[in-house]
């Protein structure tokens, strides 16, 4: 199959993984509700074509967090994604340097942050969550920035994790002990060349941010059971006193949904905010991102900067995002199918498709740079 698109990339990506791991990148919480509207009405939202204008001369570039980037594009952190092809994180963090975006790794990634540097040519972000255990956050912001990591993108959307109904289904989750183990085996033996690329010859398979704090427990169970345990509920506000202490770069909210928690992030002096839903995969129900962020961007727009995710397959639905009043964008899901279907040449490859949508879109609005792009190219509907 000719991959052309992200879609092409997720079917790809559905033909080569385990189900556990297909479903756990492209399922939502319960009904998935928001998921589908993420998708949905980011499509819905309608731009105006220009034409007879100059645009032979196209700049996608742009700066965010005092770092040029050839694209308003950054990889979204996505938990366990090394899993999806061998020491996948590893592989993302080139594609990414050589596109000159960032790339986001996750607390929660197969391959830890020592790992990652020595892949990486250029510096990257660090995603953290709340942990009960602060010894440890202070350990893994140590380490990243030791790690020459550039900024911090903190989630707070993630209190307690979300109910996936898939995950159950496939067997990732409520699955422990043997039966467990042999359910997802077999699935990977369904699947030859990841079972071998990734099963065998991706060695160690572990958390590995977290693998000190597991006791050498590392199975998938163990993975489930140690964010329940140790992601911590009693998060407020306040809480950002203790990141801001032990951090000392840009530091990004992530999972803000609601224009009073925007302003509230604006006030204690975040850098920047992730208007997301966490793709669909914590409260299912809410709005989508789409029509949460022209009103966040409306509230804060000038005071921080704010970024956006959730939905996004193309090129196009950068360009409407960034016309709904984002800075930027954060990739998730479309970087894991590229990374599971073709690796490190899979991510490059999307990464250029969602460029050249990108030039169709301005050129066809009558923008030549990111900065021309804003609620000016929508359609009145």
């Amino acid at each position: 199959m000719i991959a052309a698109s992200v879609t092409d990339y997720r079917e790809l990506a559905r033909r080569r993984l385990p189900r556990f791991l297909f479903d756990y990148i492209d399922g939502g919480s319960y009904a998935e509700v928001t998921l589908r509207r993420n998708i949905a009405d980011l499509e819905q939202v309608a731009l105006r074509q220009r034409v007879l204008n100059d645009v032979a001369r196209l700049d996608l570039s742009t700066e965010l967090f005092g770092q040029r980037m050839a694209l308003p594009v950054a990889l979204a952190p996505i938990g366990l994604a090394g899993m999806n092809a061998r020491r996948g994180e590893t592989q993302a963090v080139r594609a990414a340097n050589a596109a000159n975006i960032p790339f986001t790794l996750s607390t929660v990634s197969a391959c830890a942050l020592d790992e990652v540097a020595r892949a990486a040519t250029a510096p990257f972000w660090f995603q953290l969550y709340m942990i009960r255990d602060r010894g440890l956050m202070r350990e893994l912001l140590a380490e990243a920035a030791q790690a020459g990591c550039s900024a911090l993108v903190f989630t707070v959307d993630m209190p307690v994790p979300g109910t996936r109904y898939r995950d159950y289904h496939s067997g990732l989750a409520g699955a422990p002990g043997i039966a467990g183990a042999m359910r997802r085996a077999w699935q990977g033996a369904m699947k030859p060349h990841w079972a071998w690329d990734v099963g065998v010859r991706g060695r160690p398979h572990a958390l590995g941010n977290v693998t000190r704090v597991l006791l050498g427990r590392t199975g998938i169970e163990d993975f489930f059971a140690w964010m329940r345990n140790n992601f911590d509920p009693s998060i407020q506000w306040r809480d950002l006193d203790f990141i801001r202490s032990e951090w000392r770069g840009p530091l990004i909210i992530k999972g803000v949904l609601d224009p009073v928690d925007a302003s509230r992030a604006a006030d204690l002096g975040a850098d920047g905010i992730v208007v997301s839903n966490h793709g669909g995969r914590q409260l299912d129900g809410v709005l989508s991102t789409a029509r949460a962020l022209p009103p966040i961007a409306d509230a804060v727009g000038g005071r921080l900067t704010v970024l956006a995710d959730g939905g996004i397959r193309s090129g196009l639905d950068v360009v409407r995002m960034l016309a709904l009043g984002a800075d930027g964008v954060l990739l998730g899901r479309a970087w894991a199918y590229a990374l599971a279907a073709r690796g490190e040449a899979g991510v490059t490859h999307m990464l250029k498709l969602i460029e050249a949508e990108m030039r169709v879109a301005m050129s066809l609005t009558g923008t030549t740079s990111i900065k021309d792009i804003n609620s000016t190219i929508l359609a009145q509907t």
